[in-house]
């Protein structure tokens, strides 16, 4: 039973951290921090080491969407995980591996197509990585007469 709390607070946890780096990510993601990724994908599109001055307010805009929807994902799932996952409801589970077991190949298969292959292992691998242990972790738990 301890186990399943620790796996349980990982996931609510970790997801609140990840709701706060999309709200870093929306409103100032040309920070030192995201500066290497910035400059990747500015040396992927073919822009040179860093992306051009043009290209900066797309950038900022752009940013603010995919942070806002980041942000937003997790504090939905930080919600699943202290209510219904914690009183191990299936549906909550299933709905944590099906949704993102839909993002991670979406958002791969597009980084593949662009040739953004960093993208796979660095931020998407890592994620699924975050979101799998508690589901693997705690597998069984829901197996013995948990709700539907």
């Amino acid at each position: 039973m301890k186990s399943f709390f620790f796996w349980q607070r990982w996931l609510f946890y970790s997801s609140l951290l990840f709701a706060i780096f999309g709200i870093v990510f929306a409103v100032y993601g040309n920070n030192l921090f995201f500066m290497p990724y910035n400059n990747a994908l500015a040396h992927i599109f073919g822009f040179g080491d860093k992306m051009p001055a043009g290209i900066e307010p797309f950038r900022a805009f752009i940013w603010g969407p995919l942070g806002g929807t980041i942000a937003c994902c997790y504090i939905l799932l930080a919600y699943i995980a202290w209510y219904p996952f914690q009183r191990k409801e299936r549906w909550a589970r299933n709905a944590i591996m099906l949704a993102f077991g839909v993002w991670v190949v979406l958002d791969s298969a597009v980084c593949l197509n662009s040739g953004v292959y960093f993208q796979i292992y660095l931020i998407n691998g890592f994620s699924i990585l975050i979101k799998a242990l508690p589901l693997i972790f705690t597998w069984k738990e829901f197996q013995k007469g948990a709700k539907v």
